[in-house]
């Protein structure tokens, strides 16, 4: 049956605009009635309870939007008062009002200062009644909360004290203007004489005791979790942190931080699979980058010794509980630095970086699981363990491996190939040398990094862009960060050699042939910069994401990320299209 036959079957509902069946319209229809009555039999009572908000907790969301629009929509006509004001004046913030009158003493319990006004500003969470004419909120702002004590005998206009505290719901942006005191028993408020409904909270918003818990809906409305959760609120302040931290470390070492293109035609500087965009007007498909490390090694080749980037990175790749496609990371180039001098950097900014976080701590706890599960105790303090691949894989597998100058030949992948499927260690194709190498190392070597570690002695085969080792050949100068089994960290003494690099291009191109997609392609412009020569350097690159993760004890990266990448929602309807009133234009605006 065609789209258009069962087309004609179906009705515009006139309020949320799906198209259903005649049967669900006149459901829809009658029950809108059946709770238009209700609400107008409720607007007409003489005598309205003293607060409305006890009688809406049993309605469902929409049941609960539709009733709340309605009354903003009154507010919004009348104007009395107007629910979306230009200006509030704050005097002070609450972080302030808390530091300035919350000093034991200060004030005492059943008190107010008289002779002082302030006005603040911030989110109603909880609403306290205590009569008529008493109420208690909780106003939230900046992190910190502090009580409103809405006494009527305190208010501006004592005869219209009932009727204009009605109008607050939990979720409403309000201002307050009023004096510092203490409560009863003792706790700082600012008791109100006036209250002003700055932004109203159409929705319901989850209880404060049991707060948000579907993740799906946290990761979605991430709003609404910075509403609800300190926690959450708690991560990304630390994320910040670790980022101003980081930036502050490279600056005071003499690091200059540059910005790099995130478009190029090329996607190199890293073994991944690029996404893929258009340029209409060059009529163009340009790859999002995967790393910046090509165009910073250009600037050092410029002369620009010591450079650092803070930015997003793309990686057509699976979602995970440490993926996302996009995500953030740190690289920088160190002029006449090599890996062994990066490792030291590394310990020391990390080190570092904890104990200022953790108030001089080093130990760091992780529950990959979630709180009630596995619990991996960290310690911060350098040295690293140091943990060499080919060695560590002779020393867990028992099997002598073959020598490292013929690590990148067909015999060692025959050599790999049996001794995976001996172990079973499971290798998707294409079953190179350098991804057989990377599953044993997954099996073998990254769970013994529970502490931060460092795996070094890597073959040249698994590193296209780092430079050989000076004293094992066929190895290369290179390592990697790992802390509870998880890569943190990338870093190596740089390949310098244009004629070397040009060959490993190369190899990397077979290796795309073979059906290699996150292998790299050969970049003309960057072999030609170094044949302008580029010194010796150290090169090092973080991902942001997966070491906040470990830092704030978050084992999803989700929950690190502000908005992660999420599957579309199928069939989704906009609630707020339910709402009764006025047509927007285009702008939103009546």
């Amino acid at each position: 049956m065609s789209e258009e036959t069962n087309a004609v079957k179906l009705h515009k509902d006139p309020v949320t605009g799906e198209m259903v069946s005649k049967t669900e319209l006149k459901r829809r229809e009658k029950q809108r009635d059946k709770e238009a009555k209700k609400v107008e039999k409720a607007a007409a009572s003489p005598q309205p309870p003293s607060n409305p908000s006890q009688n809406e907790d049993d309605l469902n969301p929409n049941q609960y939007f539709e009733l709340r629009s309605r009354a903003i929509l009154k507010l919004k006509e009348t104007q009395s008062p107007n629910p979306y004001p230009h200006k509030f004046e704050v005097t002070k913030s609450i972080t302030a009002f808390i530091e300035e009158y919350g000093a034991e003493g200060h004030i005492r319990p059943g008190e107010k200062l008289e002779g002082v006004t302030v006005s603040l500003a911030g989110r109603i969470r909880t609403v306290r009644n205590s009569g008529p004419k008493l109420r208690f909120y909780d106003l939230h702002g900046e992190g910190v909360r502090v009580q409103i004590l809405a006494n009527a005998k305190d208010a501006e206009n004592q005869e219209d004290f009932v009727e204009s505290h009605n109008i607050f719901r939990r979720g409403d942006i309000v201002g307050v203007i009023g004096k510092p005191s203490r409560s009863q028993k003792g706790e700082l408020s600012i008791s109100s004489s006036k209250m002003v409904l700055l932004a109203p909270n159409l929705h319901q918003l989850p209880s404060g005791h049991f707060g948000l818990k579907d993740q799906e809906t946290r990761y979605r409305k991430r709003y609404l979790d910075l509403i609800v959760s300190e926690d959450t609120r708690r991560i990304f302040i630390t994320r910040a942190k670790v980022i101003n931290y980081i930036r502050n470390y490279f600056n005071n070492l003499g690091f200059l931080e540059v910005e790099t293109p995130m478009m190029s035609m090329i996607a190199g500087g890293a073994t991944a699979k690029p996404f893929i965009t258009h340029h209409n007007d060059l009529n163009l498909d340009l790859y999002l980058r995967v790393a910046p490390e090509l165009y910073l090694k250009e600037l050092t080749v410029g002369g620009f010794d010591r450079v650092f980037e803070i930015g997003r990175v793309f990686r057509n790749e699976g979602i995970d509980l440490t993926h996302n496609p996009e995500f953030t990371i740190c690289e920088f180039y160190m002029a006449y630095a090599d890996m062994y001098d990066l490792m030291d950097l590394t310990e020391n900014m990390l080190e570092g970086m904890v104990r200022y976080l953790n108030k001089g701590s080093t130990i760091v706890k992780f529950h990959p699981e979630g709180k009630d599960g596995k619990e991996y105790v960290m310690d911060f303090k350098a040295p690293w363990p140091r943990y060499d691949m080919i060695t560590t894989l002779e020393e867990k597998t028992g099997v002598k491996f073959p020598p490292a100058d013929t690590l990148h030949t067909e015999e060692t992948n025959k050599f790999l190939r049996e001794l995976c499927q001996k172990l079973n260690v499971e290798c998707g194709e294409p079953r190179t040398n350098a991804r057989l190498l990377d599953k044993l190392v997954g099996e073998f070597i990254e769970p013994l990094c529970v502490s931060p570690a460092f795996i070094v002695g890597h073959p040249q085969v698994m590193s296209p862009l780092a430079k050989w080792h000076r004293s094992r050949p066929g190895l290369c100068e290179r390592f990697e960060g790992f802390m509870c089994g998880k890569e943190f960290c990338n870093a190596y003494t740089e390949l310098n050699d244009p004629f070397e690099q040009r060959l490993r291009f190369e190899e990397q191109s077979r290796q795309k042939e073979q059906g290699d997609d996150e292998a790299q392609a050969i970049d003309e412009t960057f072999v030609n910069a170094l044949e302008h020569g580029l010194p010796p350097t150290g090169g090092w690159g973080m991902g942001i994401d997966r070491l906040v993760m470990f830092l704030t004890d978050s084992p999803n990266i989700k929950e690190v990320l502000l908005f992660p990448a999420m599957k579309p929602v199928e069939n989704a309807t906009n609630v707020s299209a339910a709402v009764p009133g006025p047509t927007l234009a285009a702008s939103g605006q009546v």
